[in-house]
């Protein structure tokens, strides 16, 4: 398995059992380094979806209690393990990468700090748990990120704006889904 797009590539890889060993090993990682509880640091986006192709980059939701007042040991701590902050400006949002090497031209995981089990946090987790579950929305998702890349050749912005509609009418049935 080898992580890693460069800046605005966008390039799928078929689902790998290995993204789930990395999560696991990077998780490690990061509560060893942070005072981050274990429950607060959960694996999303297409790498953790069974059978997604998916972006080789790793997607991690790390929850804190006051995004806007982050306790510096947990930055200091995901630093210290090559998690850096993006200057990526989202609502509700802090967004940091992890690279391959000191050029800092190839990302391999991202993590997404944001308020724990607000509606950003229950977004992810829901999509995630939503496309794991639900078939024809899980193939609908392959097929349009097959699409993209068939009819574009756009950057990353491109890609994910191509999606948004999608993975918005996913976030729109969470409160509405019973188990």
């Amino acid at each position: 398995m080898k992580l890693g797009l460069k800046r605005d590539e966008v390039r799928l890889e078929p689902y790998t059992v290995e993204w789930k060993e990395e999560f696991h090993r990077v998780k490690q990682v990061i509560l060893n380094s942070t005072p981050i509880h274990e429950s607060r640091i959960e694996h999303v986006g297409s790498t953790v979806i069974k059978g997604m192709v998916a972006k080789p980059i790793l997607d991690l939701v790390v929850g804190v209690d006051d995004i806007e007042n982050v306790d510096q040991a947990i930055f200091q701590g995901l630093k210290r393990v090559g998690f850096l902050r993006l200057r990526i400006q989202r609502p509700n949002e802090i967004v940091l990468a992890k690279f391959n090497n000191e050029t800092y031209e190839e990302k391999t995981h991202i993590i997404h700090l944001v308020a724990y089990n607000k509606e950003h946090w229950k977004n992810l987790i829901f999509f995630r748990d939503y496309l794991n579950a639900n078939k024809t929305a899980h193939d609908q998702y392959i097929d349009l990120k097959k699409n993209f890349l068939e009819e574009n050749n756009g950057g990353i912005d491109e890609y994910t704006s191509y999606k948004e509609q999608f993975v918005r009418g996913i976030f729109a049935k969470r409160d509405n889904y019973q188990k």
